[in-house]
């Protein structure tokens, strides 16, 4: 078996799709095969479940801001090392924003592209024969992909089982296993999602756990069988990487407060021959001086706040890596990057204070969604009118921008005005934007 997948999907958030993922890819990894792993949309922190599950490294797929040519690329490099791909989607299967057709940023845009069978996960409490109703219309609403079968989720007994069964056999999808309500398969999370995997106490004795569940209620046999050969576009784009590389040798602030990266970044830097140094600004390590560009990710700064705050050593470091080499903040990095992050707490702790922003935890507002950014001014991430796509998800907000003009001008699919983002001074600039690739096909 080479070049197969299959795409986990739901209608909705919080059926269970990541669980069952998780479940499946390790079940099938346990059986002896080679898995890969791929999420649907902007997600940091299920690739890095994959990872684990799997033991082989997992990638994003988002149809909204990446061409064909590099959707292709990352999902070829997948199938190509693997046995089997199992992707997992995001939110509900048709879930999208305004866009052309197959770039619309939901789920089956990737199984269209790659003609990877759909098995939807029904989270069926609450319901019995009309969750049928609900799968029936995910198998007829987009003519482009299959529905290859449906799994059960949170099932509340036998009897409920046969009569959400008799639902599924009526309108002639296959039910590939039912799980019951189980509370300790849940994976704790956090306001933006799952608690990291670097963080999940005992995370491989719940990831066998979640496959031996996985694999007594679940025909894998049939989920196997199900997986559909993978077609892709001809022309893949090995010639460029998703973003330009700030710099040959780039400093990585790498941690618990500091972990967004998406894996298609980090490799499209290393096949462009860039070097990436991991730093840790947690245990107060500045940026390593023979890099010649310094990257502050996102992540949880917001919960190590005082921590860094008294990091003397990294903030310090980091000051004197500004005076001569570019440095760039996303999210949680460019709050660092700022004058002073007010915690939970309502604790104001100062920051590095390269740029004149300030931000609040405190005052907590969801920021989500894709945006199309132009960048104001030459820069690590390229050159004055760059063209990026990427998304902002945040809670933080700015209760003072300060004084330093815009990183970018962004815009976002829903027709939105134009707006400022972000902050540059000097070698130094950061907003809450979340670069994924360049607008421009690679």
């Amino acid at each position: 078996m080479s070049g197969r997948g299959l795409l986990i999907a739901a209608p909705r958030s919080g059926s269970g799709k990541t669980t069952i993922t998780l479940g499946l890819q390790r079940a099938l990894v346990r059986r002896g095969l080679t898995v890969r792993g791929l999420k649907c949309g902007p997600d940091y922190i299920d690739p890095a479940f994959h990872a684990a599950a799997t033991g082989a490294p997992s990638a994003n797929l988002d149809s909204y801001a990446m061409t064909d040519r590099l959707l292709g690329r990352i999902a070829g490099e997948a199938v190509g090392a693997a046995d089997i791909v199992i992707a997992e989607g995001s939110m509900g299967l048709f879930d999208a924003v305004p866009g052309p057709e197959g770039h619309t940023g939901a789920s089956a845009d990737i199984a269209a592209l790659t003609g990877w069978p759909v098995i939807l996960v029904i989270d069926v409490s609450g319901a019995a024969q009309s969750a049928a109703a609900v799968a029936l219309g995910c198998k007829a609403y987009d003519p482009r992909i299959r529905v290859a079968g449906v799994i059960l989720n949170k099932v509340a007994s036998a009897r409920h089982e046969r009569l959400v069964r008799q639902g599924m056999d009526r309108v002639g999808l296959p039910v590939l296993g039912a799980l019951p309500r189980e509370a300790s398969l849940i994976l704790p999370e956090r306001h933006l999602g799952l608690v990291q995997a670097g963080e999940t106490a005992d995370l491989h004795a719940r990831l066998d756990a979640l496959a031996e569940a996985v694999a007594a209620a679940i025909d894998l046999d049939a989920v196997i069988a199900a997986a559909g050969e993978t077609t892709l576009p001809a022309e893949t784009g090995r010639d460029a990487p998703p973003l330009s590389p700030p710099g040959r040798r780039i400093a990585i602030a790498r941690d618990a407060a500091f972990s967004f990266v998406y894996p298609h970044v980090e490799a499209g830097w290393r096949a462009a021959g860039a070097e990436l140094v991991p730093f840790s600004p947690l245990a107060d390590e500045p940026p390593p001086e023979h890099c010649d560009a310094c990257w502050l990710p996102g992540g949880y700064p917001e919960l190590h706040a005082g921590t860094i705050a008294a990091a003397d050593r990294f903030l310090d470091g980091l000051r004197r890596f500004a005076e001569t080499r570019p440095v760039h903040g996303e999210c949680g990095g460019y709050m660092v990057l700022g004058r002073t992050l007010t915690d939970a707490d309502a604790a104001t702790h100062a920051m590095a204070g390269l740029l004149s922003v300030e931000t609040s935890f405190a005052k907590r507002k969801m920021n989500l969604g894709y945006r199309r950014a132009v960048l104001e001014a030459d820069g690590p991430l390229g050159p004055a009118g760059t063209v990026l796509t990427g998304h902002e998800f945040h809670y933080a907000s700015i209760v003072a921008q300060g004084e330093d003009p815009p990183f970018a001008i962004v815009s976002d699919p829903h027709g939105s005005p134009p707006a400022a983002t972000g902050s540059r001074r000097g070698r130094v600039t950061g907003s809450f934007f979340h670069a994924i690739a360049l607008a421009t096909p690679a």
